[in-house]
């Protein structure tokens, strides 16, 4: 039943190579969280196309397989391992950057999820310290660095956000929603700028997507989700495409639903948490 219920929500997407070739071909191309799930699918299909892949991650090791595929499928692929909870390896990853000729194209992609309820997060103050910095503070300094290279290549620059940022806020996602909200926010807040810049701003909102960032929560095994794969599809038809943003077809409703039934909502959300408590 899921996988029908998968089928409908998330269908199959596919994209014209010779139209993605023509977008990317011998282009520099920057992901974030490239060692898996998103990142690591982006980087094997952008792979196939002659580019020079720049690939950001903690897992040094699993760069490293992943830079021997890129390459024997004809990509340049240079590899910036680095913990952007960090400060300090933020700025060594713009050092690093900034060595680079020139940055095409630039996929904020690294994020971290935690769903936990309030009263759990009193003694965790570090929850919302930590995710702040992956979603929001980590991608706007790396943007402020790489905006006039951006600029000097007429390049374009995609955050992969997720469809949470345009419903209404839930119990237990404080420190995600509110992060990846805060980036949407200032990604937005920027377009207009950018775009004076000649630079093409672009956000993807994905739903659920089956990757390790969502394999702690028991939850999420049996909710629909999108495989990365997909996914990646998705951000390289935006890549493609003439268009700011993309999102599921069926979003619409449910931000119909969010805005109209908000009410309702935030009933049944202290419904379930006076359940949870009983």
């Amino acid at each position: 039943m899921k996988t029908i219920v998968e089928r409908f929500l998330f269908p199959k997407s596919t994209i014209s190579h010779e139209r993605l070739r023509k977008a990317i071909f011998g282009k520099t191309i920057v992901i974030t969280g490239a060692s898996y799930g998103i990142g690591e699918e982006l980087a094997l299909l952008f792979s196939g196309y002659e580019v020079h892949l720049v690939l950001i991650a903690r897992t040094e090791e699993k760069l490293l397989t992943l830079s021997e595929t890129v390459r024997s499928n004809g990509s340049k692929c240079t590899l910036i391992p680095a913990d952007l909870y960090r400060e300090n390896e933020v700025g060594r990853v713009i050092e690093e950057l900034g060595i680079l000729d020139c940055i095409d194209i630039f996929i904020s992609n690294a994020g971290k999820s935690i769903n936990r309820s309030l009263q759990n997060s009193l003694d965790r103050y570090h929850d919302f310290t930590r995710t702040n910095s992956l979603n929001y503070l980590a991608p706007v300094r790396l943007l402020l660095a790489m905006t006039p290279k951006l600029k000097a290549n007429k390049g374009q620059v995609i955050n992969v956000s997720a469809i949470n940022v345009l419903l209404p806020p839930a119990s237990g996602w404080a420190a995600y929603q509110a992060s990846k909200t805060a980036f949407d926010q200032w990604f937005r807040s920027n377009s207009a700028e950018w775009k004076s810049m000649r630079i093409q701003v672009k956000t993807i909102y994905l739903p659920l997507v089956r990757t390790r960032m969502i394999a702690p929560n028991e939850n999420y095994k049996n909710y629909p989700a999108m495989q990365p794969q997909q996914a990646a599809v998705r951000i390289a038809r935006l890549v493609c495409s003439g268009s700011n943003s993309s999102k599921p077809w069926w979003a619409i409703f449910v931000q119909a639903g969010g805005f109209f039934g908000r009410g309702l909502w935030e009933r049944y959300s202290l419904y379930r948490i006076r359940r949870q408590n009983d």
